[in-house]
């Protein structure tokens, strides 16, 4: 499958900044940053959050890629900065001797992996003695330049009428009512300021009441959330090779967030429990107004076969509690080897919001990229003629038998 739009991210949890590379990006693109820094600015809200968000203001400098606010077809590159470097540099400095004036304090060295963490696994595997070197680089602060990468193609989705939005249906064992599907427009009308960015109101108070119940229990939790994506092409993706079926390129975008544990797509696991009459989308005549096939239910999440059908692209991510906890599981010291508590380090309770902004900028890259492989080119002019060209093609294809639903 060729990849048309890709990106890479690097930097550490505590270290100077975050950057992010994309490539694949068309020429002539109007880039907006302010929106792209309110996407940062989400990311960081959501009840149950800890002291790093009253830190961090994330805003993104572009480096390359853009020039008198559009997009040149060169790879963009963005650069995030860590305000608390200030407080880390004796910790983080790159110089193999602390440089002088280095500020902050030196932190002592990190040997008891958290369960649940890519501690132990990633110390096996690069042969850390500090597991800093670890949780550094494994800590879900790389999201933000996933966010940014993520801002950039959901503007390129925007200038073709795609927009995405989230919501937060379940934290802890407290959800929203069996059968309650959140629309899109319901999703996009939460506000930002929600708590939770949960749909109802009164679920939501019960489920910033459980987060409570667990902070003062010094334990976490996770959550379940869905990105919903509106406006999405017919025909994206396709069902010819394993690693071209949408669906799959869905859920490995969302299984890679921090914590994702699980993915679902349109009903999700809720499929496997119905007969196949109270699952499968029936498909009616064609609609006057949009000229394609009417489907009454959408339980396939808008993607069938692999491929984009014209419906919503309803995705959700499963989200287990945060690592640490402030009243730490067992595990052993490896500078010892003897039983210690686990470390303990700067965290939250609940992240499953922020989650859910990472979960769009990712749905968000992936059919940006599904997107310019169905209708390419190397300049948004060029793109703008093969879709418009193949809307037109699908037009003609179904007005010939089409009737009023």
């Amino acid at each position: 499958m060729p990849i048309m739009l890709r990106f890479l991210t690097a930097g550490e949890s505590h270290g100077q900044a975050l950057v992010v590379t994309v490539d694949g990006m068309p020429a002539g693109l109007e880039l907006d940053i302010d929106a792209l820094n309110e996407q940062l600015r989400r990311r960081q809200g959501g009840y149950g959050r800890g002291r790093r968000m009253a830190i961090e203001s994330d805003r993104a400098e572009i480096l390359a890629g853009v020039r008198q606010g559009r997009t040149t077809g060169a790879p963009v590159a963005f650069l995030i900065r860590n305000r608390d470097w200030v407080n880390w540099q004796q910790t983080m400095c790159v110089e193999r001797e602390m440089p002088e004036g280095a500020s902050g304090t030196r932190r002592a060295e990190v040997t008891r992996p958290r369960p649940g963490h890519a501690d132990l696994a990633g110390a096996i595997k690069y042969g850390h003695d500090d597991i800093r070197d670890v949780l550094e680089r494994a800590s879900a602060r790389e999201t933000a330049a996933r966010v940014a990468a993520g801002s950039l193609a959901r503007q390129l989705l925007a200038r073709f009428g795609i927009r995405i939005a989230s919501h937060v249906s379940m934290i802890g064992d407290v959800a929203l009512p069996d059968g309650r599907t959140v629309s899109f427009a319901e999703a996009a009308a939460i506000s930002d300021e929600a708590p939770l960015r949960c749909a109802d109101a009164a679920v939501q108070q019960r489920m910033m009441a459980a987060i409570d119940r667990a902070r003062d229990a010094g334990d976490t939790l996770g959550g379940v959330f869905e990105v919903i994506a509106t406006g999405v092409s017919p025909g994206l993706g396709s069902y010819v090779q394993w690693d071209r079926k949408l669906d799959g390129r869905l859920g490995q975008a969302l299984m890679c967030i921090h914590a994702i544990k699980a993915v679902g797509i349109g009903i999700g696991p809720e499929a496997a429990l119905r007969p196949g009459s109270r699952v499968h989308d029936e498909i009616l005549p064609p609609a006057a107004d949009t000229g394609l096939p009417v489907r009454p239910t959408n339980n396939a999440g808008g993607l069938e076969g692999g491929v984009t059908n014209g419906e919503d692209i309803r995705v959700s991510g499963f989200m287990k509690p945060i690592s640490t906890l402030m009243k730490p599981l067992r595990s052993v010291d490896l500078a010892t080897m003897t039983p210690q508590p686990a470390a303990i380090e700067r965290s939250d309770v609940c992240a499953v919001p922020a989650a859910a902004v990472v979960g769009e900028a990712m749905v968000a890259f992936v059919l940006a990229d599904a997107f310019l492989e169905k209708f390419g080119g190397d300049s948004i002019g060029e793109i703008e003629r093969h879709y418009a060209s193949t809307a037109e093609e699908v037009r003609r294809r179904f007005s010939k038998r089409a009737t009023p639903a």
